[in-house]
């Protein structure tokens, strides 16, 4: 029987919990930092840590339960990339409707149209329906509208991969052509590489909270201790420390 004032998609949490309330779960807790304009900072964490939900706050898909986030200028969201497609549109139409969605105006779309689907390379399929793209097709165009969108502030979550290599190389030298143009970029990577390589500072979340902020070498390496540390915890730490410590230092 339902408590009285508790609604059925209330009841069953605590149903299953037991008879008390189920505790509240916050993806990030008493986080806080600023992004100068024109800088380029990464957001460093294990899976579960808070990086998305970071990125979805300052792109305003997302509002805080608690607090505020400050946002000054256009922020192009390299997020979920094509998350604003409708799959029975074609590329075409897409391309008008993800590029208005980021706040292009109609000439602006018409006058960077040949240029977002040079980019994307995707000519030939501007009048198919997006539902018959491949994920690589319709992660290129999402990418290519978000960079043509003219942002202020670019936010990058694990899309640095798109397509195959070559496209790959052609996404991270338009990134770099926009830090060259001083726009803000903040990047979430698993790749300490392309954090040491395209940041000039770094934050380290943890379990919803920011443990650390500084030089992206010092955030990796506090990333790393609290890796192996939760290892050495859980009883699954390598008898080859050396050769894993190589293995990981790959990706984050």
């Amino acid at each position: 029987m339902l408590e009285e004032g508790r609604t059925l998609r209330e009841f069953i949490p605590a149903l299953l919990k037991g008879n008390g309330w189920s505790d509240p779960f916050y993806a990030l807790r008493d986080v806080s930092f600023t992004i100068k304009k024109g800088e380029s900072i990464g957001v460093v964490g294990r899976n579960g840590s808070g990086k998305s939900t970071t990125l979805k706050l300052i792109a305003g898909v997302m509002a805080p339960s608690e607090g505020e986030v400050h946002v000054h200028g256009r922020v192009s969201p390299l997020i979920e990339l094509g998350a604003g497609f409708h799959p029975d549109l074609t590329g075409r139409e897409n391309v008008h409707l993800n590029a208005s969605i980021l706040g292009m105006s109609g000439s602006a779309i018409r006058a960077r149209f040949d240029d977002i689907v040079d980019f994307a390379e995707l000519w030939e399929f501007m009048d198919t329906p997006v539902k018959r793209y491949s994920s690589g097709m319709y992660m290129r165009l999402g990418f290519s509208v978000a960079v043509h969108s003219d942002p202020d502030i670019l936010l990058v979550d694990e899309v640095l991969a798109v397509g195959d290599a070559v496209f790959s190389e052609k996404c991270l030298a338009k990134i770099r052509e926009f830090q060259d143009r001083g726009v803000t970029i903040v990047i979430v990577s698993h790749s300490p590489y392309t954090i040491k390589d395209f940041c000039g500072r770094a934050v380290l979340l943890d379990h919803g909270r920011l443990v650390e902020e500084g030089s992206p070498e010092s955030v990796i390496q506090h990333y790393w201790q609290l890796v192996h540390h939760e290892e050495a915890t859980l009883g699954s730490a390598s008898t080859q420390p050396a050769a894993a410590s190589s293995s990981l230092s790959d990706n984050f």
